[in-house]
Parts: structure tokens; sequence; C-alpha cells
């Protein structure tokens, strides 16, 4: 016979988004699992918030290995009364936080984040606005490039605008070149090009995810990630870790696919001299971008010992693979406890917001 659990009243109402409409709805949906999974019943009731591919917000009862939306609770904001309302049966559902596990557009692009602000509910992670300039790589290089922090040189291609040209590019950016989305996470999109044909065909790709694309100089280098934890000046930064990709680069299949031979080194082996300063680099580009929360800052390391900022990730993934809980672990902090540290930051800066 079954043990009756005894769960408090007074538990912390957490709706878990997940989902989504951008191209990385799977990879949401797959951290969103391991995040349900290790989250503390006892001390929070969580709410299942699945976004559809289509942008449907529903009200889960279950977390099913197959997700299905079928005489489900449809989810609408009652921005006036902090909450949300089910169609169609008119049920308030008010969450004490909201905690998205969300990538890409409409997730970590300020969306929601600014959807959290109109409803007057704490959201975990950065507020809007940082969050927006994180998910632009084009906003966040002419930011830090500002505060002499170096980065990728690149060029900017705009949809509509004449195609570049290869040799163009080669004589100011060398070869071989990266092509991405300025706005997209998760390497969605990206691609390694060395001839005119690669270029054409990596921009066509490339402006499927957004009217803007970057087009970057190959840094011959280390992939060291740093995560962050907090909001300044009460934040920490982790131990680097080295991700080692298992293809030329680190694609969508390279983190993702099952096949994939990529791996993840914790701690980078790259001394503490360079360690230090990393850290110091991953903190101070935190701060000046208005991190709060969390995110995940990303670095290429080249042999003679220059670092160059990659991308900030502000919902960074939380699936078996991901470098953000495992760094966290490493620094001995259990995947509960990490989530109980976020949502209790996202309701301590509501508190004083609110005290202000």
């Amino acid at each position: 016979m079954q043990n009756d659990i005894l769960i408090p009243m007074n538990r912390t109402r957490v709706l878990l988004l997940f989902g989504g409409e951008s191209s990385e709805h799977a990879v949401s949906v797959s951290s969103a699992r391991n995040v349900y999974g290790a989250i503390d019943d006892s001390k929070y009731e969580v709410l299942l918030g699945y976004i559809d591919e289509n942008g449907r917000w529903w009200l889960l009862e279950n977390f099913d290995a197959q997700i299905d939306t079928h005489g489900a609770l449809q989810l609408l904001p009652a921005l006036s009364d902090k909450s949300f309302v089910t169609v169609p049966s008119s049920k308030i559902i008010t969450p004490d936080v909201i905690l998205p596990i969300l990538h890409g557009k409409n997730g970590e692009d300020g969306s929601v984040q600014g959807l959290a602000q109109l409803l007057h509910i704490p959201i975990v992670g950065c507020d809007m606005t940082s969050s927006a300039i994180c998910m632009d790589k084009l906003a966040t290089k002419e930011i830090l490039s500002a505060h002499d922090i170096k980065v990728a040189p690149y060029k900017v291609h705009r949809k509509f605008e004449q195609l570049p040209k290869y040799s163009e590019l080669n004589m100011t950016l060398g070869s071989p070149l990266f092509v991405k989305p300025a706005r997209a996470g998760s390497s969605v999109g990206v691609s390694k090009v060395a001839n005119e044909e690669e270029l054409l065909v990596a921009l066509g790709t490339a402006h499927k995810h957004d009217d803007i694309v970057l087009i970057e100089s190959s840094i011959a280098g280390r992939e060291i990630e740093l995560s962050v934890l907090g909001t300044p000046p009460h934040h920490q930064v982790s131990a680097p870790g080295e991700v080692v990709p298992g293809a030329e680069f680190y694609s969508y299949e390279d983190k993702y696919d099952s096949s994939s031979h990529s791996s993840v080194v914790i701690p980078a082996d790259i001394g503490k001299s360079l360690t230090d300063q990393i850290q110091n680099l991953a903190g101070q580009i935190y701060t000046i971008l208005g991190c709060s929360g969390l995110a995940r800052v990303d670095f290429f390391l080249t042999d003679d010992g220059t670092i160059y900022l990659n991308e900030v990730n502000t919902l960074p993934g939380f699936t078996n693979i991901s470098m953000y809980p495992k760094s966290w672990r490493y620094q001995g902090i259990s995947d509960a406890e990490l989530i109980e540290r976020l949502l209790d930051d996202a309701l301590q800066r509501a508190t004083i917001e609110a005290e202000n």
C-alpha cells in the first residue's frame, strides 16, 4: 500500500512555461521536463503552462511523454488581476512566480518577460530589456565593443540588401566565415562557409530565421562557457566549462542529436590565471548587459590567451547535456537547489521593486 505524502498548503505557486513558437520548441520541452522532475514539490506547486507551436497557451494536468492538448484548458492573461483565466471554464489562475524554460523567438527575446511585467507577476531571469539585448547578437556586440570587450570581427547583412561577395568579405574577415541569424539560439541557422556558393546558401538559411544576419570571422580557439547565477552585485560565476565539439563546429545537431559525439569538460583546463580572468570578464559582461537571475556567457579562447565573447544566453538549456546545470552541479549545487535559488531571486527582486 502506498504511503500518503503530506504536502503543505502554503506552497509557492510556480507557472512553468515551456514549448513555444520557435525552432527550439523541442529543446524547451526537454529542458522543462528535467526542471519539472527536479523541482521540490514540497515547497512548490507547479502549474504546467505549455505553449504550442502556433503560440496558444495551455494548462496541462500532466507532463506526459507525448504532450496532448486535447481537452486541456487554454490560458489567457488577465492583466488587471495579476493572473490568467482559463478557457472555457473561466477559472482564475494566479501564479506567485513564472519560471520560463523557453528558447528563441517569443521566449528569451523579452516578449514573455514584457508580458510578466504587464501582469505584475515576478519572472525568473533577465527582464524585458536585457533579454531583448542579449538575444540580439548585433546589439550585444555593439554594446560590449563600446566597453572594449573583444568580439569576433563581423559584417551585417539585412534581408533584401545586395548580396555580399565572398572575395570581398575574405579580404576583411578572412576565411572560413560563420553566417548566423542575429536573433536565434542553439546554433539554429548557423553555417560555416568557405566559398561564394556556400555563402549564398548560408545567407538563405540564416534569413529564414531573421531579417538581420551576421557574417563573422572564424576564431580558431576553444569554446569556453561560464554560468552566472543571481542578480548583481550578488551574482555568482561558475567555474569555466569547455565544449568539445564532435563535429566541425558546435551546431544544433551536434548539441542535441542522439548521435552527437560532443562533450563537456568541467572545469576547463586553462590554468588559474586565465580562469580568474575569464570569470571576471563573464561577471562584467553580465552586469553591463543588465542581466539578472541567470545567463550563460560563452567565449572563444585562442592559443595566445586572447578571449573573445561569443554570445550571452539568458535562458540556457536544462537538457541532459546542457552546460548550465552541469556547471552548478560541479559547484555542489543540485538541480533542485538551483531551481530554488532562481525562484528566490525572482521573488526577492519583485519585493525590492515593490518597496521602491
